[in-house]
């Protein structure tokens, strides 16, 4: 059987121990870390790989809420709390499941139960060939084979495809957590390319389309990584 990994932030001492237990008695979680604080949570997983996040809301410094908001958590989430009025927010923010305190081991595994089928569902999903991007008051919808390249224009990215253009407020953290890097990669503080769209690369720059795009230090490791593992 597959194990989760799975990371605890909550600050009641108490809390914590009782979800901590209950995770180990679970056969297909593997607790990796608990924290009392989210400042400190987040750090870890903006760094570590997890596939299950267990979520108090009430917290000093940064809240749950407030860390989910401000973050882009990929993996499945469940809160759990004794605030019920927060349950709309946080299903307003894709978490997995709500757990309000004092919750029994019944409905903990249920929690964890439909975390599992979503991670397993998530596994089995052939990679997306597109993404919606916010654009004014719109959602646009981008085809991944038609990209050519992303450009930084002071707060905006500007999409380049074969068919048109589209600027978005959405930063270069986000789409590098959308795209697939072996597909649109990441060249320079101001650029992102599409692999199989490039012509050439001469001097430390991408010819692609008409344009000449800078390879910086800080990415050119990693974009001849996947050049040199394409077949």
């Amino acid at each position: 059987m597959d194990k989760y990994t799975c990371v605890i932030i909550e600050d009641e001492p108490l809390a914590l121990e009782k979800t901590s237990d209950f995770v180990k008695k679970v056969p297909f979680l593997h607790l990796s870390a608990t924290f009392d604080n989210a400042l400190t949570g987040l750090s870890y997983l903006n760094n570590n790989k997890t596939d299950l996040l267990f979520l108090d809301i009430n917290m000093d410094e940064l809240s749950g809420i407030e860390l989910l908001e401000s973050s882009k958590i990929s993996n499945q989430v469940i809160i759990t709390t004794a605030y019920p009025e927060y349950a709309l927010k946080g299903y307003e923010l894709k978490i997995t499941d709500y757990l309000l305190k004092p919750f029994t081991f019944n409905r903990f595994l249920q929690a964890v139960n439909k975390a599992q089928e979503n991670i397993a569902h998530r596994n089995l999903d052939s990679p997306p060939d597109f993404i919606f991007v916010k654009t004014e008051y719109r959602l646009e919808k981008i085809l991944l084979n038609e990209i050519v390249y992303i450009e930084g224009m002071r707060d905006y990215r500007r999409i380049h495809t074969e068919k048109k253009r589209v600027m978005t407020l959405q930063n270069f953290s986000e789409f590098e957590k959308l795209l697939p890097p072996g597909i649109v990669c990441r060249v320079h503080k101001s650029f992102m390319v599409a692999v199989n769209k490039i012509v050439s690369i001469e001097r430390n720059r991408i010819k692609i389309a008409d344009q000449l795009i800078p390879i910086s230090e800080t990415y050119k490791e990693g974009f001849f990584q996947i050049i040199h593992s394409r077949p």
